[in-house]
């Protein structure tokens, strides 16, 4: 993996004074309305307010809800957020979700995560649930106890079809934000049984910069991967891995600067800044598009690169805001209340991407549920 520099986050803008809360019945009754979790913000309420609108030329619109009740309540799962989306070797499309709970609040019963739903995409762009891994109701893809004796919750942060095989990166909490490591799971029957490899990676590595991961697989045989800290207070670092080398450790190659000079196996130096949250990088269109939650300005962006090196010297202006944060009294298609999350769904185009974006109100636990954004116009314009 190399050694590389502590991504401590210096450089990116102040820590805010919020807790982070833990996903467990106990901490939630004892914190009530603090912020925290997923659905911490980078700006308070109401900042959206004084912000630049979004581009006219780019048609935001919320297609609907991808969880919630009576969208989900028959898989058992009225509460999920997340939605990271992939296809599955057999072609369908596989949704993993985070924290779930089987009634529309934090904190209910029936907590597992992570979950996942088979769905298919209507020729209109509507997402249509057809089934969940494990029948019925959707079980937890790994069985764990969510008591603290050992975790708390085990959160996926993207999933990756390469060739018959499907690989999921979890991380591994006990409190929520305390990443005790994180490992990567496998399929070899589209997403209905997961099974761990040995590929695990302690919390503290590159400074708790490789915790939360998102990944693409290049034509040129590599799997290209961003990583940030769950903390929301660090900056993202760039690593590859060749594909049948994905479950070894010692492959992950860092891309950073010495001497002057960005190369492979150079310490891994920060490749995007700020606070960055939840990402998505996928190869499309001869190009490659990463998305993510930028806690420090409190909106989900995206970016256009020529290749997955060129984040650290792609021209701001290629840098496009998606969706803003809004307030609860104040919400529309652009603003979205303590939003997070922005996960590319498979059929995207640059002109027309459809986006799974989570929101979570910490102050009632609920609404707590993913959702479908569609944006139409062309990303580099």
């Amino acid at each position: 993996m190399g050694t590389g520099l502590l991504c401590d986050g210096r450089g990116a803008e102040p820590a805010l004074e919020h807790a982070v809360l833990r996903r467990s019945v106990v901490w939630w009754a004892a914190v009530g309305a603090v912020l925290g979790g997923h659905a911490l913000m980078g700006r308070p309420p109401g900042a959206h307010a004084a912000a630049r609108k979004a581009p006219d030329r780019l048609v935001v619109t919320k297609v609907g809800d991808l969880t919630g009740p009576g969208i989900t309540s028959r898989f058992g799962m009225e509460a999920a957020d997340l939605g990271i989306s992939a296809r599955t070797p057999d072609g369908r499309l596989l949704f993993v979700f985070g924290d779930t709970f089987e009634e529309a609040r934090v904190g209910g019963d029936g907590w597992r995560s992570p979950v996942a739903l088979y769905a298919r995409m209507l020729p209109g762009g509507e997402v249509v649930w057809t089934g969940a891994v494990g029948g019925r109701y959707a079980q937890q893809l790994r069985q764990y106890r969510h008591d603290g004796s050992e975790l708390t919750t085990v959160l996926p942060t993207d999933v990756i079809t390469i060739g018959t095989d499907m690989y999921l990166h979890v991380a591994v909490h006990q409190g929520f934000g305390n990443v005790r490591w994180s490992e990567i799971w496998r399929s070899r029957d589209s997403g209905a049984t997961w099974h761990p490899t040995d590929a695990r990676f302690p919390g503290g590595l590159h400074g708790g910069c490789f915790q939360l991961l998102t990944w693409g697989l290049g034509d040129d045989g590599y799997v290209y991967a961003y990583s940030t800290g769950f903390q929301r207070d660090k900056p993202a670092i760039l690593h590859r891995v060749p594909k049948n080398r994905i479950t070894d450790p010692a492959a992950y190659q860092p891309w950073g600067r010495a001497g002057g000079t960005w190369a492979w196996g150079n310490p891994p130096t920060p490749v995007l800044p700020g606070r960055i949250g939840e990402m998505c990088l996928r190869p499309l269109e001869d190009q490659w598009l990463l998305t993510w939650f930028d806690a420090g300005e409190y909106r989900i962006d995206a970016l256009v690169l020529d290749s997955p090196m060129s984040a650290h010297h792609t021209p701001a202006a290629r840098r496009r805001t998606l969706i803003r944060g809004g307030t609860w009294t104040s919400e529309d298609d652009r603003h979205v209340a303590q939003l997070y999350g922005g996960y590319i769904i498979p059929g995207s185009t640059l002109d027309d991407l459809h986006l799974s974006v989570s929101q979570w109100n910490t102050a009632e636990g609920w609404p707590y549920r993913a959702m479908h954004f569609r944006i139409r116009g062309d990303l580099l314009s």
